[in-house]
């Protein structure tokens, strides 16, 4: 059982180093024993558990997904418009992209990597896409915005985002930073509402 542990801490100080150098440096940038110098341990210990740098950044991406997925499952339900929603989960994925290194390494390495099949886009775009779409059914959208042309835009705006926190990340600005990236983005999206969403009805 000990030994079980340690090997389990073992393991996810290596996806933590990874993660770390992965979303600094991009796959290409990123060796091995840059990261078992980042986690402290030898290179034996870092093939005995990954055999591979492709077998690695296939685990920090699993691990994005697995983070995004589980923070967005775990979002508080209100009762809003499906729009409103919508833009809730772009602001979590904000607030993770800034917060977690493993979620930006995911986000980067599905780009530099898409032939592995593990976007890290795949987390949340289905949920998002559902909420787009109950909001054209609901008649909150202007005529001609469509819910795949709102998966495009918030695709590109993640992107920006990502880079944003990455930069700041390894560049810190002195003093507190105000705005967050988040609320950032929230001002975007409440631009965004004023040329997409439909005018209320009189009367409603």
């Amino acid at each position: 059982m000990v030994k079980q542990e340690r090997a389990a801490r073992t393991r996810q100080a290596l996806l933590d180093a990874a993660a770390e150098e992965f979303d600094r440096h991009g796959y290409d940038g990123t060796s091995l024993n840059r990261i078992c110098r980042a986690a402290g341990i030898t290179i034996g210990a870092l093939t005995f558990h990954f055999s591979t740098k492709a077998e690695l950044a296939d685990a920090v991406q699993s691990q994005g997904q697995a983070i995004t997925r589980a923070a967005l499952d775990s979002m508080p339900a209100r009762p809003a418009p499906a729009l409103h929603r919508a833009i809730d989960l772009m602001l979590e994925l904000a607030r993770l992209l800034d917060a977690e290194s493993t979620v930006r390494s995911a986000a980067r390495l599905s780009r530099e990597r898409p032939e592995q099949n593990l976007a890290w886009t795949a987390s949340w775009t289905v949920v998002a896409q559902n909420l787009f779409e109950d909001a054209y059914m609901q008649g909150q959208l202007n005529v001609g915005v469509r819910p795949a042309s709102l998966i495009s835009l918030s695709t590109y705006l993640t992107i920006g985002v990502e880079c944003r926190a990455r930069a700041e990340h390894e560049d810190p600005p002195a003093g507190d930073r105000e705005p967050s990236t988040a609320d950032e983005l929230k001002q975007v999206w409440d631009m965004i509402q004023y040329g997409i969403c439909r005018p209320p009805t009189s009367g409603s």
